[in-house]
């Protein structure tokens, strides 16, 4: 499938109703399940978004899209996988808005290169009290990216069709602050991705299913 004709199927497949809440569930541990139902502020959370940006891989035309690794630092997040992203702020003049901002300072994403296609369900992260609204968008070249060097440890690229290999969903131990736990991961390449953006991208694999990529 060629680049173009995939964006469109996922454009479409965007504006219909999201398979939600219930599939982000299945990628989180029984701990993070707990501490979603125990601690689910949604009126004192703090707003986020983030961006999973498509585009032509570099040696072939499928699509990819990027994941960051955090900087080892003292925080909640040190050292995590994530998509580019980061809270709202007052000059933004929406959700969108910080998701390409955010990109852009992260990755070196021209935002004005980047068209928003849609959005997928927003998630609650407990630890952060963050409420993360995330998006889709996708730019019709190849980027150059630059890495923020405070804020991003590694780029890492990934071809969508990743996502779709069973062979890359495992159940991995976690330790993470001194706490040892199971939670469900996507392995792709050597990268362990779980928590919060395996479960974006698990409602957003639904939804490439359906496009039949």
């Amino acid at each position: 499938m060629v680049f173009n004709e995939f964006i469109n199927k996922l454009t479409h497949e965007l504006g219909l109703p999201l398979p939600g809440m219930q599939v982000q569930l299945r990628m989180t541990s029984n701990r993070r399940l707990r501490e979603m139902m125990e601690y689910r502020q949604l009126d004192q959370a703090i707003k986020s978004s983030v961006l999973i940006l498509l585009y032509p891989g570099k040696k072939n035309p499928q699509p990819s899209f990027v994941v960051i690794l955090r900087p080892t630092y003292e925080g909640i997040h040190s050292g995590q996988i994530s998509l580019p992203g980061g809270r709202f702020e007052l000059p933004d003049e929406n959700l969108m808005q910080t998701a390409l901002r955010e990109t852009s300072e992260e990755i070196g994403m021209d935002p004005a290169g980047v068209t928003i296609i849609g959005k997928l369900t927003e998630l609650y992260i407990p630890p952060s009290n963050y409420l993360v609204q995330p998006f889709v968008g996708f730019t019709s070249a190849s980027p150059v990216f630059i890495p923020h060097p405070k804020e991003v440890e590694q780029i890492i690229e990934i071809p969508v069709r990743h996502l779709l290999d069973e062979n890359n969903l495992v159940q991995k131990e976690i330790s993470i602050g001194g706490i040892q736990f199971s939670a469900p991961s996507f392995v792709i390449s050597g990268t362990t991705i779980w928590g919060a953006t395996a479960m974006i991208l698990n409602e957003f694999k639904e939804i490439l299913l359906k496009t039949g990529l």
